[in-house]
């Protein structure tokens, strides 16, 4: 495999060793590179600038590069990957769409507020009076950062309002970053321990790196002004697996599906800025490539074992679960040795010289170059030493002993890299519900935003009211005089996995309801209330909440009130982005309505059948099994109706008839019912009749719509087997006596249902409860 890195810093010259130790590749090509990179094995200098495009895709292509890694921000954002996806070779970065996340930081914040990532509260600004106005009313400290890029050091921490109002003028007035500062993000400032964890992706999965600790500031003790880092540690103590585990499903995982939802799919390394803070870990700022110095740490933690051209590969084309990523148990700790003067004003061109440095210790350029055959300075950050070692602080003190290597005229550093650690003596985490991955302030929230869909569903009897411990219902207020109670649970199925699928969960909210009041209806009972149960990994508040209001919908459309609910946090339960659900219903019939009618019913009575909407909520393993044969996306059209997606089809939410049934079965007119689920005709019918009586049901009375066509085609289902599969077209079938079906066939359609006569009943002979006449209509 050969490679192309671009980039000339310290970052690029750790990627490239680490590259040149894998042993699928034959060639690194660096361009620019720097004063170190020439010499890494199996590497050469390319001098092509990190934004000439053009020249840096023709040479990849003369020289049949496999891979390209850029290193910086700068042309990640402005789109190298899609200049060399052009011309078909794989770039380990995001997209120019997806590296917004490092090219705006309005963008980056907006983003995590759509996903409820936890980050800073925040405002962004274009006006700079504007800007001053909200910094001057608000009692909190701040942080203002410039929008774009600024080379790591467009994020100023003021003390005081005063400071405050200089950062802005010199961000938006004087222009001190340029277009950058066209619009700046302030934000709440946290108080915690920082971090940064890169994170592999392809889109899909991802695979992290020990959690690191950067040091900002250019002086000891976090004092001066910030740079692009002066030193760096790894694995740091104060991320434990539980908090690693919560960083993934809070933060990484849903920054992953974010983006893949959005239509940008991440595929790269994620640099992940967090803050510790007392509420839990916070997004600070997302970088959309290796960290410097952070790479010149992790890296050496990479056992020889793993490959990393072919981890990168595997990103870079989308199946980064092909391949495994070891890590060494041990510590590493980089310093940074920059230039007198930085990040201020600093002169170039300072002799350097190198001596060796023991093992386990790497010296890796970043602003160095050749000139006139000897070493020079060439940056603010000029040369950085890397150590690892069995325990952070030997990692450290030979690192330290390795920056004795190095010698050029003014160099500075600081002395005092991972202090923060030193002080910090690790001890076993305090548990709270929320380290087990519970959010209680979570659950209050979402009942928070929930309560006006349900008390939308209050009624005679009940009013609809949540956050008690039960729900009541007043029988008399509901006009009851003898009633029989009445109750059904059910649930929805697999169909929830193409909900998730399609980031569509009102429909089956919908559903729920459905399920358990049309079974209600089989005693000829009026839903009264309902009560639903919603389990998750992880709460979701958006998706939650949607899911709920389409309960709450269906409540209104079935006329029962939503008196209640759990909702079920449990972490590792379920897959990430999944849930289930089931709902109770509770109904009640007057003694003398009760159905079925067993006595009452006969041969020769009517079977009446009313139009399903469609699947409804049952079969659902059979048709994703059917679109995963056929090889079709949820998103795709659906070849029985090109004008929406199989999705939003297979979506479509199961009908309720409560009101126009219980109008009939008050009219006296219902012997019996019976709600097609599960089953079919062939299984359900016979549920609702004596055993003396069987129904024959002729199949060429209504249509067979062109989805059920379509998946009893795709599927090879024969017709009895599509007969007890899916409802077929029939979400009901109602026994009435003869004489009496044009009274409820009108009654229903006034109620605007579809209804048509299907069948009879019949003597039974044998064990057949349901016989199909006509089913070679469905073969044809």
């Amino acid at each position: 495999m050969k490679i192309l890195v671009v980039g000339s810093g310290g970052r690029e010259h750790a990627l490239a060793w680490r590259l040149a130790q894998s042993p699928s590749v034959e060639a690194i090509f660096v361009a620019p590179g720097n004063g170190g990179t020439g010499s890494v094995d199996k590497t050469s200098n390319v001098e092509i600038g990190v934004e000439d495009y053009t020249k840096l895709v023709e040479f990849a292509t003369a020289n049949e590069v496999d891979l390209v890694v850029p290193g910086p921000e700068v042309p990640l954002v402005g789109g190298i990957e899609g200049y060399f996806r052009k011309v078909g070779i794989p770039c380990f970065g995001p997209s120019k769409e997806a590296a917004q996340m490092e090219g705006s930081k309005a963008f980056s914040k907006d983003f995590m507020a759509r996903h409820n990532i936890p980050t800073a509260e925040y405002r962004n600004f274009t006006d700079y009076e504007e800007a001053k106005k909200y910094v001057d009313s608000v009692s909190h400290n701040v942080v203002i950062k410039a929008d774009g890029l600024a080379a790591g050091k467009g994020v100023i921490i003021p003390t005081t309002k005063e400071e405050a109002h200089e950062a802005l003028k010199q961000i938006m007035v004087t222009k001190e970053f340029g277009s950058a500062g066209n619009e700046v993000v302030i934000e709440e400032f946290m108080e915690g321990d920082e971090l940064s964890i890169l994170t592999f992706s392809d889109g899909y999965n991802i695979k992290s790196l020990p959690p690191a600790q950067d040091h900002k500031r250019i002086f000891d003790g976090d004092q001066g002004p910030n740079t692009g880092g002066m030193g760096c540690y790894c694995p740091t103590r104060i991320a434990p697996k539980s908090v690693l585990k919560l960083v993934d499903e809070t933060i990484l995982k849903p920054t992953i599906d974010g983006l893949r939802k959005e239509g940008m799919p991440f595929r790269g390394i994620l640099f992940t800025g967090l803050m510790m803070t007392k509420a839990g870990p916070k997004v600070l700022e997302y970088n959309v490539r290796f960290g410097d110095p952070e790479t010149q740490t992790c890296l050496p933690l990479i056992s020889e074992k793993t490959d990393l051209a072919k981890v990168m590969l595997a990103a870079a084309m989308g199946h980064l679960d092909s391949v495994d990523i070891e890590i060494q148990d041990k510590f590493s700790a980089t310093v940074v040795v920059a230039a007198g003067g930085y990040p201020g004003s600093y002169a170039k061109h300072k002799e350097i010289t190198v001596s060796a440095v023991e093992k386990d210790t790497k010296v890796f350029h970043a602003g160095t170059t050749i000139k006139d055959g000897k070493l020079v300075s060439n940056g603010g950050r000029v040369i950085a030493v890397s150590s690892i070692a069995d325990t952070l602080e030997a990692a450290v003190a030979k690192a330290y002993e390795g920056v004795k290597a190095i010698q050029f005229q003014d160099m500075f550093y600081r002395k005092d890299i991972a202090h923060r650690a030193f002080k910090q003596q690790p001890k076993e985490e305090a548990l709270t519900y929320a380290a087990a991955g519970v959010s209680v302030d979570a659950g209050n929230e979402f009942v928070q935003r929930i309560k006006d869909a349900v008390r939308s569903t209050r009624r005679a009897g009940a009013d609809a009211e949540i956050g008690g411990f039960g729900g009541v219902f007043d029988m008399k207020a509901a006009g009851y005089t003898d009633p029989l109670l009445v109750a059904g649970i059910d649930g929805v199925g697999t169909k929830l996995k193409i909900a998730c699928a399609m980031g569509k969960h009102s429909t089956v909210g919908i559903d729920l309801v459905a399920m358990s009041v049309n079974d209600l209806l089989a005693q000829g009972a009026e839903s009264l209330m309902f009560l639903d149960y919603y389990a998750t990994s992880k709460l979701n508040i958006a998706e939650a909440t949607e899911f709920v209001e389409g309960v709450a919908e269906g409540c209104r459309q079935a006329g029962c009130a939503l008196v209640g609910g759990e909702t079920a946090e449990m972490p590792d339960m379920y897959a990430d982005g999944e849930y289930d659900a089931a709902g109770t219903a509770l109904g009640a019939v007057e003694r003398s309505q009760l159905l079925p009618r067993l006595d009452d019913m006969k041969a020769g009575d009517v079977l009446i059948g009313v139009t399903s909407n469609g699947v409804h909520s049952n079969g659902y393993s059979l048709i994703r099994k059917i679109v995963e044969r056929k090889e079709l996306a949820y998103t795709d059209a659906a070849p029985w109706n090109p004008s929406t997606t199989v999705g939003d089809e297979l979506l479509i939410p199961t009908r309720i008839y409560v009101k126009p049934v219980v109008n009939v079965v008050k009219k006296g007119l219902v012997k019996g019912l019976s709600h097609i689920t599960g089953g079919g005709l062939t299984d359900n019918i016979p549920r609702m009749l004596p055993d003396n009586l069987a129904a024959e049901v002729d199949v060429t009375a209504w249509e067979m719509p062109a989805l059920f066509k379509w998946f009893k085609q795709a599927g090879g289902l024969a017709a009895a087997e599509y007969a007890r599969t899916w409802n077929t077209g029939l979400g009901l079938v109602i026994v009435v006596e003869k004489g009496d079906e044009e009274a409820v066939l009108a009654s229903l359609k006034a109620d605007g249902e579809t209804a048509m006569i299907v069948g009879q009943l019949v003597e039974k002979k044998g064990e057949e409860g349901c016989i199909l006449n006509n089913l070679n209509v469905w073969d044809a």
